[in-house]
């Protein structure tokens, strides 16, 4: 009887020392994604007020932009260059986050999130990768799209086609 009062002791033990440990690992990815929701909530201000180095200064060296347009993929400073003249004359773009989720990597060092945005395209999808750098989190890739109710799809595919046909033959030239 008292073998078993030590093993059920033990057991116990255990079970509440991971239980604690693994709480303690929720608690930081907790702090961390509000952290992350913070530095994005920043990021779209920082656009609202086209304040063009705050933003900016929110990417990573090493990132990407893609945006709603087939042809949008930019490195950091080619977006920059792109972006520029938008933020000089004011007119940038207005994002509020709806509803955002954010997930991390085992070892916490990277997050990837997905949220629907109010825009002046009316509901958007972004969706990306931070990495914590020195201690902030930096935007490493970002995802902009324009969201399509399914009930409308084939006449958006309709209005877009004459368009993106002419790009869909070059883009499978370059294969």
């Amino acid at each position: 009887m008292k073998k078993i009062t030590i093993i059920c002791t033990m057991v116990l033990f255990i079970l509440g020392f991971t239980g604690m440990n693994a709480q303690s690992g929720s608690t930081q990815f907790e702090k961390d994604k509000t952290e992350i929701g913070t530095m994005l909530d920043g990021f779209n201000t920082a656009a609202a007020k086209a304040d063009f180095n705050t933003y900016f200064n929110y990417f990573a060296d090493e990132s990407t932009f893609v945006g709603t347009d087939a042809t949008e993929v930019w490195n950091k400073k080619a977006f920059m260059v792109w972006a520029k003249p938008h933020f000089d004359k004011k007119k940038t773009w207005n994002f509020t986050a709806l509803k955002r989720n954010i997930y991390f990597s085992k070892d916490g060092k990277l997050a990837w999130f997905d949220e629907l945005l109010d825009t002046q395209m009316k509901i958007c999808r972004g969706s990306g990768v931070v990495e914590k750098i020195k201690g902030s989190w930096k935007v490493k890739q970002y995802v902009l799209s324009v969201t399509v109710p399914n009930d409308v799809v084939d006449k958006v595919v309709a209005e877009k086609a004459p368009i993106e046909d002419t790009l869909i033959q070059e883009l499978k030239k370059q294969k």
